[in-house]
């Protein structure tokens, strides 16, 4: 990302993987947006046709372009290869299946200019009902908050902190931007100088966790991690993983793996780190018929 970036213009990265119908109606709804935009269709491979119909449909616009991966490449690394093509002084990483209204862009990067510590600006990424999904608001995931969220104990983190998990409790009633560790990796703005300087998406994640660490690393710069909770992206979760749920678990335990033994302090314990590697794969080893009964189905 050596050239100059346009001022007010958001490049917006999308990375496909089979990523089924709702692409189309992701990049559409980019395009339509009312701010100045650019998309990034980023093809991880794909089979499906999706990318081609894409293509053809908008093929007179020429804020889309597309980068065809002859394999895929994982979700950080397609992200990294859609970034060093940007234009924009801003990057949205967006995923296939999600939703923007035509104004989302515009309040976004109103957010985002009303702080310059800000480093990453998430949204509240909601299910097709418009339910709030999980992972929105969250705390780093250090061994005892996942120890905390896996056995239940966190519920009771209102009355005693100490059993706080990874998942944030509900957020006040305010609409002003809130201070977190990690947002939904689903919808994430940065400005492109922060994500230059911190060296983009570590490439040693394939899927999953790769989020996390890009919140930490932010962090680490003296950077802000924020929500706009009133902001919201509709997200109709897994269209590029339903089909293959297996490969996506494989890969976002090996993600959790490489977060541990990279950020948390407890990995230095020769003992811990050998019994977490232990619990991860003893977690994966047994999900994994249920997870292959789903997909037959």
């Amino acid at each position: 990302m050596a050239r100059d970036a346009v001022a007010g213009l958001t490049s917006v990265v999308v990375v496909a993987a089979d990523s089924g119908p709702l692409l189309r109606a992701c990049v559409a709804g980019v395009l339509a947006s009312t701010a100045p935009v650019e998309v990034i269709l980023v093809d991880n491979a794909s089979s499906d046709g999706e990318v081609e119909r894409v293509a053809a449909a908008h093929a007179a616009d020429a804020r889309l372009r597309v980068l065809r991966n002859g394999a895929n490449l994982g979700f950080g690394p397609a992200c990294n290869r859609g970034a060093a093509l940007a234009h924009g002084d801003a990057l949205l990483f967006l995923n296939p299946d999600c939703a923007l209204a035509a104004d989302t862009l515009v309040h976004l990067r109103a957010a985002l200019a009303s702080d310059p510590a800000l480093g990453l600006l998430g949204v509240t990424v909601c299910d097709p009902d418009g339910r709030p999904a999980r992972g929105n608001r969250r705390r780093e995931p250090s061994l005892r908050r996942v120890l905390m969220s896996m056995s239940g104990l966190a519920r009771f983190e209102a009355r005693w902190p100490v059993l706080a998990g990874v998942e944030m409790p509900p957020a006040p009633a305010s609409g002003a931007l809130e201070t977190v560790e990690a947002v939904s990796g689903a919808c994430m703005l940065l400005p492109r100088a922060a994500f230059v300087r911190v060296g983009g998406f570590d490439e040693g994640y394939f899927l999953h966790a790769e989020d996390l660490d890009l919140c930490r690393r932010l962090r680490d710069a003296g950077l802000r991690v924020a929500i706009a909770p009133t902001l919201r992206v509709t997200h109709a979760q897994g269209s590029s993983s339903r089909h293959r749920p297996l490969f996506v678990a494989r890969h976002k335990h090996r993600g959790l793996w490489r977060y541990f033994t990279k950020f948390d302090p407890a990995a230095r314990n020769p003992l811990l780190r050998a019994l977490v590697w232990l619990g991860i794969w003893t977690h994966f080893a047994l999900g994994a018929p249920r997870l292959l009964l789903r997909a037959r189905r």
